[in-house]
């Protein structure tokens, strides 16, 4: 994350909050991001939602998510930690049509085909799903992301059914 047009103060409690973030200590990042002045800087939603989704506070990330879309809608991060938050609350078929279009937006992101794969998998489109995880292995590191999908439970329906789908 970047700290883009904070102020010195800021920046230097965006950094701590970082710093505190990466030694796992989610509660002090969260103390030093209520230090900043400006709470409407994506850098500072987006790392708000990285201390709430450790939480697993997702009504709170997908308030945030959709924060950052309406702030920064030209990262697909915020598009990402939107339909991610929407689909952890159980809300798969909105965190599809969250995301779905963020794939032509961003057409080089491996995450949005890798996270579209798992919301197709858990919707029963196991046919999209596999085209969708196709797309992620073409556009990233396909020897990470297959391990990563190997263990993913929201692919697991794929590894399960046979491949005629």
């Amino acid at each position: 994350m970047v700290a883009a047009d904070m102020s010195p103060a800021d920046r230097h409690h965006f950094l701590a909050a970082q710093g505190w973030l990466e030694l796992g200590d989610p509660q002090e990042a969260g103390k030093e991001l209520e230090l900043i002045a400006d709470d409407s800087n994506p850098d500072v939603l987006e790392m708000r939602w990285e201390i709430q989704a450790q939480a697993k506070q997702w009504t709170a990330c997908a308030e945030l998510g959709r924060s950052l879309i309406r702030l920064a809608p030209e990262r697909a991060v915020s598009w990402i930690h939107y339909a991610y938050a929407l689909h952890e609350l159980r809300r798969t078929q909105e965190a599809w049509e969250v995301l779905l279009p963020a794939a032509q937006k961003f057409p080089s992101d491996a995450t949005i085909p890798y996270n579209l794969a798992c919301y197709a998998c858990q919707l029963g489109d196991l046919v999209a799903a596999r085209d969708w995880l196709a797309q992620a292995f073409r556009l990233g590191n396909a020897k990470e992301i297959r391990a990563q999908a190997s263990g993913d439970p929201d692919l697991a329906p794929l590894w399960e059914s046979p491949q005629s789908d």
